[in-house]
């Protein structure tokens, strides 16, 4: 009887500690996996910025052959965004700032040759970018520009990666109209 009671002790103990055992591994696993989808939703964060940015300063440049093959990049970017780390209510809110985005890059990439029209849909890109800064962060200082002379003066913003005003609405015409309007660190 003692050595049935000694058995069983020993394999509540033995089986107690497997079931931890399985319970690190599950929560070690569960723990890489939040890390891998983690960095693919910062890799994708990280991307869309850098391309907003290259389009950026190919309006900076008056370039609008180069503003058309960044919006192009920045389409694939957004197709190729991993949401699944993100909450059902920013997943969400991600899907609607998508949708207007790239309808903005679309018009972009398709009309090399009229940067008038260029800078018109880059203007509501550069509200959903804000709207996508705020809602994922940005992995890094982003600075809130604001031009008051655009669009008959009715001003416009845009994000930029360095402090110095680098203006994409007046390019080499007014390269240095506007301030920073906001500082993001998010």
């Amino acid at each position: 009887m003692k050595t049935l009671i000694y058995i069983m002790a020993l394999s509540v103990i033995f089986i107690t500690a497997c079931g931890n055992n399985n319970r690190l591994d599950r929560t070690t696993q569960t723990g890489v996996i939040k890390t891998v989808s983690d960095s693919a939703k910062n890799a994708s964060r990280t991307t869309l910025f850098n391309l907003y940015f290259k389009l950026k300063n190919s309006f900076v440049a008056d370039n609008d052959t180069d503003a058309a093959n960044a919006a192009k990049e920045m389409i694939a970017a957004f197709a190729g965004f991993k949401a699944n780390s993100l909450t059902p209510e920013q997943s969400k809110a991600f899907s609607e700032i998508k949708e207007d985005a790239t309808e903005h890059v679309s018009h972009i990439s398709a009309n090399a040759g009229n940067i008038v029209h260029q800078r018109e849909h880059f203007d509501m890109l550069s509200k959903d970018m804000y709207d996508l800064a705020k809602l994922t962060g940005t992995g890094q200082v982003i600075y809130v520009d604001h031009c008051p002379m655009y669009n008959h003066n009715k001003g416009a913003l845009w994000l930029s990666e360095v402090k110095e005003i680098r203006n994409p609405y007046m390019g080499k015409a007014m390269p240095v109209c506007g301030k920073i309007q906001e500082e993001l660190k998010l």
